[in-house]
């Protein structure tokens, strides 16, 4: 009996689309952290900048790139720099620049007093506008009844404590990425230099393979 399996080659050519606003659907999260980032005044951040002889990545797209990532669980600056070539939502938000690690770890450290207020604005923005979640970060931590609203004691009393709420979420985002930064065992596979090129990979696979299957005839022998 045949089998009817979808066929699929990954040597075909595709061509993505020139502009980086059709490589994501409409209702993205990455679309709302750009939006939502090109609000912020940023311009305590942007001052300090003054002065500088050698050009700087724009202190909005770095914010949103941290922003993006800390919000979809993704902490340490390496694995960042890394998604700016992985991935097509990090991509979106860098502008197809890819920031390396010294750089977004430099500018969370240099700017940290200012990024947790910062992240603050953007998730209660986000809570304002209906969010329940943003990527991984809840908003919806405290229980008030939804009438509160109607009153303006109780309206305050509820803001405050969904402030406390959201400040306690980026504390903990702030410390999750320092962790990681810490962190010296790199994540994922290291793949030797003599493997990187394809041919010298699929050679090391075969010569591999033969011996697990000499060891395998050994035991079996025995």
């Amino acid at each position: 009996m045949g089998s009817n399996f979808i066929s699929f080659d990954r040597n075909t050519s595709y061509l993505l689309s020139p502009s980086l606003q059709d490589w994501l659907p409409e209702n993205h999260l990455a679309r709302f952290v750009v939006d939502v980032v090109a609000q912020l005044d940023l311009r305590p951040i942007k001052e300090m900048y003054a002065g500088r002889g050698s050009q700087a990545y724009h202190p909005e797209m770095l914010l949103a790139l941290l922003f993006y990532g800390y919000a979809t669980g993704v902490y340490s600056s390496r694995k960042i720099e890394q998604a700016t070539y992985d991935s097509v939502a990090f991509r979106f938000i860098s502008a197809n620049t890819h920031p390396d690690h010294d750089t977004i770890a430099t500018f969370r450290k240099r700017f940290l007093d200012k990024l947790g207020p910062l992240f603050v604005q953007i998730l209660m923005l986000a809570r304002e506008m209906g969010f329940l979640k943003l990527g991984k970060v809840s908003l919806d931590g405290t229980k008030i009844k939804a009438n509160a609203s109607k009153h303006r004691a109780l309206s305050w009393d509820y803001a405050c404590k969904l402030e406390k709420q959201l400040k306690a979420e980026v504390d903990q985002l702030m410390e999750l990425a320092n962790q990681a930064d810490k962190a010296v065992i790199p994540d994922g596979m290291n793949v030797p230099e003599e493997i990187a090129r394809r041919e010298d990979r699929l050679a090391s696979i075969a010569k591999a393979k033969e011996k697990i299957e000499q060891r395998a005839a050994e035991r079996y022998a025995e």
